[in-house]
């Protein structure tokens, strides 16, 4: 079924949890997930300075990617996709979209933070253009604590990325 990707709408928050903690368990074959709680619900998400798109097909919202606007950088904070819907191509349209809208929106480059090791996470994002960002810029520190504060270091190493756009 075909997915269109847009911004968020009022009607589409309540969706973006339960995408994003459906496609958290993903991780449990590779890592210990248990602690990791819900994610942010999808008005949480919507106040952040930033912006938030949706893939929807007639079912509703089965995946979504959150961009933050961090003190003037644009930063992918999350893109997630309900497990059935996986491997369908919505991650990547997902990405190139945020990034599209990023650049309408005057970025010059956007970044991320995710796992080095995981097929889906920096080799996803490698394919398309990231490359790890070393050393980390000082402005991500309170990304990498906010990491540190939930565990994530713990289960597997961590990489900073940045895509020109």
């Amino acid at each position: 079924m075909a997915v269109a990707v847009r911004l968020a709408l009022a009607a589409d928050l309540s969706s973006v949890q339960g995408v994003e903690d459906a496609a958290d368990q993903l991780f449990a074959e590779l890592m210990d997930v248990s602690t990791w709680g819900s994610g942010p619900t999808g008005e949480e998400r919507a106040a952040e300075p930033g912006f938030l798109l949706v893939a929807a097909d007639a079912d509703g919202v089965v995946g979504f990617a959150h961009v933050l606007d961090l003190d003037g950088h644009t930063h992918l904070e999350q893109i997630a996709v309900l497990p059935e819907r996986t491997r369908q191509g919505i991650g990547s349209v997902l990405l190139e979209e945020a990034c599209r809208y990023a650049a309408e929106q005057g970025a010059r480059e956007v970044t991320l933070r995710t796992f080095a090791d995981v097929p889906w996470n920096a080799p996803f994002y490698a394919r398309h253009g990231f490359v790890v960002l070393a050393p980390e810029p000082a402005w991500m520190a309170p990304l990498q604590e906010a990491e540190e504060r939930v565990g994530l270091p713990r289960q597997g190493t961590r990489v900073a990325m940045v895509r020109h756009l």
